[in-house]
């Protein structure tokens, strides 16, 4: 019995090497190339944004976990809502760099019917990535996945995160719509989500 015990912890800790392998040699790159072979219908704009036209997109992964706080966090609870997630680690200088624009235009974009949630990744103690989140005003909830565990639920093909950071945008149907492997300004982020709150 402890054998079998054993081989799981083992097999866990090389699935979360693996992650960790994959991340670190897309983390913090510049993002601009776009992922997924095969017929994915997905176009790359100019500014490293993939979209996927409203018929063609295929549902999110359930994505529950453990948020920053200690709570539970389940994206299912927005369900109706433009969900803005953002990869992100406190270590990372891209991450620090876009921040402050993500929890700006998560204000002023809440009563348009968004949340954004952050998925915090590769931090292996809370402490540091809470404070990160107060030290750039961001209000919205993150998931803490020091593994990697809710990036792998991402179907392979789609607009799934890939480098850190990443953001993926579901639209109210709770599909995949959009998704950037790159440090994104107010701008941008806008340029990515307002289309998505504009469909109906």
């Amino acid at each position: 019995m402890s054998f079998g015990r054993a081989s799981r912890r083992r097999f866990t800790l090389l699935a979360a090497t693996a992650v960790a392998g994959a991340l670190t040699l897309s983390a913090c790159g510049d993002g601009n190339k776009a992922g997924g072979g095969g017929n994915t219908n997905f176009i790359t704009g100019s500014g490293g944004i993939s979209t996927v036209a409203k018929a063609d997109r295929v549902a999110a992964p359930k994505l529950d976990g453990e948020g920053l706080d200690g709570k539970p966090l389940d994206v299912a609870d927005y369900q109706g809502k433009v969900v803005v997630l953002n990869v992100w680690g406190s270590w990372c200088g891209p991450c620090r760099l876009e921040a402050k624009y993500f929890a700006q235009v998560s204000e002023e974009t809440k009563d348009q019917g968004v949340q954004f949630v952050g998925i915090n990744t590769r931090d292996p103690e809370r402490d540091k990535a809470i404070n990160f989140e107060k030290d750039y005003g961001v209000k919205y909830p993150s998931f803490y996945d020091p593994i990697g565990k809710l990036i792998l639920r991402f179907p392979k093909g789609t607009l799934n995160p890939q480098a850190i950071p990443s953001t993926v945008v579901i639209d109210r149907d709770g599909k995949i719509a959009a998704r950037t492997l790159q440090a994104l300004n107010a701008d941008e982020l806008r340029e990515m989500i307002d289309p998505i709150i504009a469909e109906k």
